[in-house]
């Protein structure tokens, strides 16, 4: 699994110098990213891969995880469970369309929809009949994952320092270490949220 800051990045926004703690770090910077992902349910790590999805139905746009390449679709046109048919370029339109022209980082395809004569078998039985095959994931890593995964690593290595969530004790007793999330975080992330129906 791909993590989105590095040892060398997280140490420089603690101003750490020396390598004592670099295990702990490490394991924060995994932790942190993982939190990236669930939150966002996505991933931003990149790879080749192979993913077949369900329909929900025959000219419906097709969810599916994020890809930056599709190489090949095929479909399980007569319900055989083999995805003998391969389609033609011509016969579906990766969406979001000009997402590349978007000023943003360069995100994704997040659907799939039949053109022309494209169409998607369905089985009775709501199982996959379309197959995805490409690279998934993302070009590279957005600037705002990578400050949240810095953000939020920081802050699971510094919580070390607070057990049993007390930071420290001052005038008025112990001082308790919030348990919500970071709004800095969620705010670099609100934009790279999926939300599925």
């Amino acid at each position: 699994m791909t993590n989105y800051a590095t040892l060398a990045q997280v140490k420089g926004a603690l101003r750490i110098t020396d390598a004592i703690d670099d295990a702990l770090l490490n394991t924060a910077i995994g932790a942190a990213s993982r939190f990236v992902d669930s939150y966002c349910d996505r991933s931003f790590g990149k790879s080749t891969a192979v993913r077949d999805y369900v329909p929900t139905g025959r000219m419906d746009a097709l969810i599916v995880d994020d890809v930056s390449v599709v190489t090949a679709v095929k479909i399980d046109e007569d319900l055989d469970r083999t995805f003998g048919t391969t389609l033609r370029p011509i016969d579906f339109q990766l969406e979001p369309v000009n997402q590349r022209a978007a000023g943003q980082e360069d995100w994704p395809y997040v659907r799939i929809r039949p053109q022309e004569e494209g169409y998607w078998p369905i089985a009775l039985e709501r199982r996959a009949t379309v197959r995805v095959e490409g690279t998934f994931g993302w070009d590279a890593i957005p600037d705002p994952v990578r400050e949240a995964t810095i953000l939020q690593a920081s802050r699971l290595f510094t919580r070390l320092d607070s057990p049993l969530g007390i930071a420290g004790f001052g005038d008025m007793g112990g001082m308790r270490v919030s348990f919500k999330g970071d709004p800095d975080v969620m705010m670099l992330l609100a934009a790279f949220r999926r939300v599925r129906f």
